[in-house]
């Protein structure tokens, strides 16, 4: 039975490798292509030559920054995907504690109301969030960029769940000593919920970055224009080089595995602890 249990475990160890490889030439094959020139990365195209660094030179991302304002994009897109995750940490963790915590009426129904708009796909709010956008005057600014995904179900869900696991005795320690609501939350709750803002915040930053439809539609100018946006444009700028595609790609994709590679254990620990309380 030993041996048997033995091999299951080799056998999906196997599968699992060789599913991350699967997952990880795409990935292999754009770094060591903005490495190359053009010649190069299509003489490699068949042959496992073009997963192997078979010349170094950083001409192509010379060539992005020169091309393109890429820094200016790359701040743009830190800039307004940071006050998102910020806003959003406080206005969702405010929202779930009161869900947690609180008796109102309608509580319940409310937070059912929430958790379906989970499922909701972004396509379909599309227009009527362009159009309300458009009516504030925030299209191509800042503002139009932030404020329509401060507020956000499932941050709101994953607090939520968080806060009911946290023992009450801490709480009705503060409250018996006069302490408020809202001083109970940022000096008592917080603190102890570091987890849960890590992972909400880190899942935040990961979803954002990678945002093209929203910003596509709304922005005009290189100047709120953030990286997804900027690449594209470059994608479709004559004279179209690859290698300088990969270099661009691989730049916007490097803070991500930065960000995955330093903080997946608050990730995991962050949504076990989170649990499924109901």
């Amino acid at each position: 039975m030993h041996r048997y249990s033995r091999m299951q475990t080799i056998l999906l160890y196997i599968v699992l490798l060789l599913l991350a490889t699967a997952f990880l030439f795409p990935l292999l094959w754009m770094i060591v292509s903005s490495f190359k020139n053009e010649a190069q990365i299509f003489a490699d195209l068949r042959s496992f030559k073009a997963f192997v660094p078979t010349s170094f030179s950083l001409e192509n991302y010379h060539q992005v920054f020169a091309r393109i304002p890429f820094l200016h994009y790359v701040w743009t897109s830190v800039l307004y995907v940071t006050l998102i995750m910020l806003f959003g940490l406080l206005v969702n963790a405010l929202a779930a504690y009161a869900f947690a915590r609180m008796k109102f009426k309608g509580r319940d129904v409310l937070f059912a109301i929430v958790v379906a708009l989970i499922i909701v796909p972004f396509e379909s709010i599309l227009l009527p969030l362009y159009i309300v956008v458009d009516e504030f005057g925030w299209l191509n600014s800042y503002t139009g960029l932030i404020v329509p995904f401060i507020a956000n179900a499932f941050n709101i869900f994953m607090f939520r769940q968080f806060f009911l696991n946290l023992p009450r005795e801490l709480e009705e320690s503060a409250r018996i000593d006069g302490a408020s609501t809202l001083r109970i939350f940022f000096q008592i709750v917080v603190p102890v919920s570091k987890p849960v803002f890590t992972t909400v915040g880190i899942l935040t930053f990961i979803t954002h970055w990678g945002d093209f439809m929203w910003p596509l539609i709304m922005t005009t100018d290189d100047r709120v224009r953030p990286l997804q946006v900027g690449m594209q444009f470059f994608f479709h700028q004559p004279p179209v080089q690859y290698g300088q595609v990969m270099a661009a790609l691989t730049m916007a994709t490097l803070p991500l595995l930065i960000v995955f590679i330093f903080f997946q254990r608050y990730i995991i620990q962050g949504i076990a602890q989170s649990g499924m309380k109901n």
